[in-house]
């Protein structure tokens, strides 16, 4: 289906768009049979997995064999997600021709995420509120706050050489932590445990966890399933990446007081 005025081409990228972008797999699926239906199509049939969408129908008398498309997991976007929400809302009222929700689509899916300083500050005022939200003084919240200062460029140049996953969030988590122990050694800060828990808060796969749940009450079992484990690895490789660096500092330290 290369066609661009193709109403299932239309609805495919659009799923395609949602699922790139973090959006649970009832909200995917919705959009794509709500898409369909909106245009009139003869007949529409989708199932759509954590990593994969597979669609076929009739568009104009004409079969359309199945599509079978593989959907890597990116970056999570709200703002997409939402904006494609919006997007398949106009289309049900009426408001966007084929070509037109192309032209959108395309728009929307070229958005920018933010840029590294906006990012950068708000990763640093994250983990400086949580860290004094868990009890942390307002020295700690200062030093999670220069944590988190440096731990955003360091994730923005591991996506930008496209390191792993697991790889990212395990040198992550340990650098939070030595950045932790290091500012704690100069003064910056009262409690490591405060300092690191702030520290490594952007880590933590807190959308992914939410969307397997809500997969599981929508029924789509095997998708949340996929999601759950992949929030429960991305939790366990946070957890040896600073268990590693606690531990040698520890250990170098004789075991004293951190």
């Amino acid at each position: 289906m290369k066609q661009k005025s193709s109403i299932l081409e239309l609805s495919f990228a659009m799923g395609e768009t949602l699922l790139r972008n973090g959006a649970e797999i009832s909200r995917v699926q919705e959009t794509m049979e709500r898409v369909a239906s909106s245009f009139h199509t003869e007949e529409f049939n989708v199932y759509v997995l954590s990593n994969a969408i597979f669609a076929n129908g009739i568009e104009d008398g004409v079969q359309h064999t199945t599509q079978l498309r593989h959907i890597p997991a990116t970056a999570i976007h709200l703002g997409r997600i939402s904006a494609v929400n919006q997007l398949s809302r106009e289309i049900a009222q009426g408001q966007h021709t084929v070509e037109e929700a192309f032209d959108i689509l395309k728009k929307i899916q070229d958005s920018p995420f933010s840029p590294l300083p906006l990012a950068t500050a708000a990763c640093a005022a994250g983990c400086a509120c949580f860290s004094y939200l868990f009890g942390g003084s307002w020295l700690d919240a200062l030093a999670a706050l220069c944590c988190g200062a440096l731990l955003e460029p360091y994730l923005y140049l591991t996506k930008k050489h496209q390191l792993s996953k697991f790889l990212t969030n395990l040198s992550a988590s340990a650098l939070a932590a030595l950045c932790a122990f290091l500012f704690l050694r100069i003064g910056l800060g009262e409690n490591l445990d405060k300092i690191i828990i702030g520290s490594i808060i952007r880590l933590v796969p807190g959308v992914a966890l939410t969307t397997s749940i809500r997969d599981f009450f929508n029924g789509d079992y095997l998708s949340g399933t996929i999601r759950m484990i992949d929030a429960i690895l991305v939790g366990g490789c946070i957890a040896v990446g600073v268990g590693v660096v606690v531990r040698l500092i520890s250990f170098m330290t004789g075991g004293g007081p951190l």
